[in-house]
């Protein structure tokens, strides 16, 4: 019998977690998704892993066996699948490097630049991520640091090392009435709507629609978008404003949008991050090294 790896994360998370709604927080997936994951797994193994009640999840005595073995699987599998792709990584002699939007702003180029100083023959691969997927591949393997937005989902198991912290603007339709002020309260943009991340992105899309900093109001979503291009449309074209950092009016500058500052509401950082297993590779700590050497004062 074949079982998806998929699967297993789920049914892991769920056992973990004890609740369905916590669970697909952290998976970045809907509840109902869920629910139709567990129940194929439950299918596929013939048996009941959780019985279902107001409480929440509770494992079955065939669920709490898989729960004490299933932790140590996706480990294994997760380490071979690094050391597979770090492998043929080495062997090009290419450091793969996710990162989203602007990266790390005006330094990413430096960087870049002394690390190939540093690592002659080597090349970084920089592989932009939509907003979906907050780790920019880190957390699948996909690349072996990453140059992220801080606070990001399952931050707590990577190795995060700050580079960088901007103030957060608001990005507004430039006909919209705000838009000629030289700066705004935040308390003034809560019943505004806002184009927003995903659903799945979980705590990513709360911190940039800052739902901790409105004081229990919850926020309007005017549009969803995964991808620059199409967040600046959509605010263009006036169906929402978007918190962003203060370097995306000089990234992503665009005609009919107007950038301005905010006030009372937190700033954002950029971090290096990359996987406990980098710790021990050199290629990986120089790139970390050179992120280091060359943030921006």
């Amino acid at each position: 019998m074949d079982i998806d790896t998929r699967l297993l994360r789920y049914f892991a998370a769920v056992a973990e977690e004890g609740n369905l709604t916590r669970a697909a927080e952290r998976l970045f997936v809907s509840q109902p998704a869920l629910t139709k994951q567990i129940k194929q797994l439950e299918t596929k193994l013939g048996v009941r892993l959780f019985t279902r009640s107001r409480a929440g999840m509770a494992l079955t005595e065939p669920g709490q066996t898989l729960a004490e073995r299933a932790p140590t699987l996706l480990a294994d599998w997760d380490r071979l699948l690094r050391e597979t792709k770090g492998a043929a990584s080495r062997a090009a002699r290419v450091l793969r490097v996710g990162f989203l939007a602007s990266a790390a702003n005006e330094a990413t180029q430096q960087i870049i630049t002394e690390f190939t100083r540093l690592r002659p023959g080597w090349r970084v691969d920089m592989r932009q991520a939509s907003w979906s997927n907050p780790t920019a591949g880190l957390a699948d393997g996909d690349v072996d640091a990453a140059l992220l937005r801080l606070p990001f989902p399952g931050q707590e198991i990577l190795r995060v090392e700050v580079l960088l912290t901007e103030p957060r603007w608001v990005a507004l339709p430039t006909g919209h009435p705000l838009a000629t002020r030289d700066e705004i309260a935040f308390h003034e943009l809560w019943d505004e709507p806002f184009v927003a991340t995903p659903p799945e992105t979980g705590r990513w899309r709360d911190y940039w629609l800052a739902t901790d900093e409105r004081d229990g109001r919850p926020p309007r979503i005017g549009a969803v978008t995964e991808q620059p291009d199409a967040w600046l449309s959509a605010i263009a074209n006036g169906y929402g404003i978007a918190l962003a950092p203060e370097s995306a009016a000089r990234f992503y500058a665009r005609p009919g949008v107007t950038y301005r500052p905010v006030i009372g509401v937190s700033p954002s950082q950029v971090g290096v991050a990359w996987a406990p297993a980098g710790d021990t590779n050199p290629v990986i700590q120089d790139f970390v090294r050179c992120c280091l050497d060359n943030k921006p004062n």
